[in-house]
C-alpha cells in the first residue's frame, strides 16, 4: 500500500520544470520537491564563484599586460613620465634607466590588483547572500554606517593613501630625485603609498606623510637652470662682462660638462646695483642631473677669471675704510688731521 500511495502523490512542483524533470527521472517526490535547494542553490552559487574567479584572472591579466607595456621602451609619449616627455632632458632619449618606471607601474599595478580582487568578490558575496534570502538592505546600510565611522576615525590615513596613489600616477617624484618638500630637501629614498622617505644633505632621513606634502619641489625632472650672480664692485662693467663671458664659454666646451649643457653659458649682464657696486648675472641651462656640477664649475672659472683679470683686488680696494691711512701716523701726527 505504501508504494502506491507514494506514486498516487505526485511532487507539489509550482511549475517548476526542473522538478518535474527530476520527478520523471528520479520517481522520487521529496527530491523533486527540494531539488531547488539541493541542486540549483549550490550550482548558482557555483556558478557565481566561476565567474568571479574568471572575471578577477582577466583583470588582473590585463593589469598585468598593462604594467609590461608601460616598462617597455616602446610605451606612448602620453604614458610616459615627465622627465621622459622632455626633449631636452637628455641628450638621448635612451639614457634614461626604466628602473623607476618599473617600480612606478608595479606599485600602481599592485594597488589595482588588490581594488579589483576587493571589488568582484565583494559583489559575489552580496550575490551569494541573495541567494540564500537573506536581506541585504540592513547589511548595506550597517556596511555604510561602518564605513562613515571608519572614514572619520582613519580619515588622516585614507588621505596619505590616495595622495600617495596619485603621486604614483602622476609621476611627481620617484626614488633618486632631489626634491623640496618644505621642511625637508633631499633625495627620494624610497616613495610608498602613505609615506615618503627623504634624506637631506645632512644625511637624516625623513619620513614624511604623503597626506601632508602640500608642494613638491623636483629638481630632478627636465632641465635645470643654474644662475650665478658675482659682485663687480666698482670696476668697469664692460670688461667685467667680457672677463666673464670668456670663462663661461671655457665651460660649455669642457669634453666632460658639454653632454650635461642643454644651452650655452650666457652673462646677461648688470642684475643689480648695491652699497658695494654691481652684480652681474650669468645663467647656463643644464641637464636635471647635471645642473650640480655644472653649477660648481662653473662658479670657480667664475671666480679665476675674476681674480686673473684683477678685478678681485678691486673689490677689495674698494671696500677699504675712505680716510683709512695707508702707513701708520708718524710722531706729531694724529692720523686725521697735520701736526697737532
Amino acid at each position: 500500500m505504501l508504494p502506491a500511495l507514494n506514486a498516487a502523490a505526485p511532487p507539489d512542483c509550482q511549475g517548476s520544470t526542473s522538478c518535474e524533470w527530476l520527478y520523471d527521472v528520479t520517481h522520487s517526490a521529496w527530491f523533486a520537491e527540494g531539488s531547488y535547494w539541493i541542486l540549483l542553490k549550490p550550482l548558482r552559487v557555483l556558478l557565481i564563484l566561476v565567474v568571479a574567479f574568471v572575471a578577477r584572472w582577466a583583470l588582473h591579466r590585463a593589469i598585468d599586460r598593462l604594467v609590461r607595456t608601460t616598462t617597455d621602451a616602446g610605451v606612448p609619449t602620453m604614458l610616459r613620465p615627465l622627465r621622459e616627455r622632455i626633449p631636452t632632458a637628455a641628450v638621448e632619449p635612451g639614457e634614461f634607466v626604466p628602473e623607476r618606471r618599473r617600480q612606478r607601474a608595479e606599485a600602481i599595478g599592485s594597488v589595482l590588483r588588490s581594488l579589483t580582487t576587493a571589488f568582484i568578490f565583494g559583489i559575489a558575496l552580496l550575490m551569494i547572500l541573495r541567494e540564500f534570502s537573506f536581506d541585504l538592505a540592513p547589511l548595506l546600510a550597517s556596511a555604510g554606517i561602518v564605513g562613515v565611522a571608519l572614514g572619520f576615525g582613519a580619515q588622516s590615513l585614507v588621505k596619505d593613501l590616495i595622495a600617495g596613489l596619485f603621486m604614483l600616477i602622476e609621476d611627481q617624484y620617484g626614488v633618486g630625485d632631489t626634491v623640496d618638500l618644505g621642511e625637508a630637501t633631499g633625495v627620494v629614498e624610497s616613495v610608498g603609498l602613505r609615506v615618503t622617505t627623504v634624506r637631506d644633505g645632512r644625511g637624516v632621513l625623513w619620513y614624511i606623510r604623503n597626506g601632508e606634502i602640500i608642494r613638491v619641489g623636483n629638481k630632478s625632472q627636465g632641465w635645470a637652470l643654474v644662475v650665478v650672480d658675482l659682485p663687480i664692485g666698482f670696476a668697469g662693467t664692460e670688461e667685467a662682462t667680457a672677463v666673464l663671458r670668456t670663462a663661461a664659454a671655457s665651460v660649455a666646451v669642457d669634453p666632460e660638462l658639454a653632454p650635461e649643457i642643454v644651452e650655452a653659458p650666457e652673462v646677461l649682464g648688470v642684475e643689480q646695483m648695491t652699497v658695494d657696486g654691481a652684480v652681474i648675472r650669468t645663467v647656463v641651462k643644464t641637464t636635471a642631473d647635471g645642473q650640480f656640477s655644472v653649477g660648481r664649475e662653473l662658479r670657480r672659472r667664475l671666480a679665476e677669471a675674476l681674480e686673473n683679470s684683477g678685478i678681485t683686488a678691486q673689490i677689495a680696494a674698494a671696500r677699504l675704510f675712505p680716510g683709512m691711512p695707508s702707513r701708520p701716523p708718524a710722531a706729531g701726527e694724529t692720523g686725521r688731521g697735520g701736526a697737532t
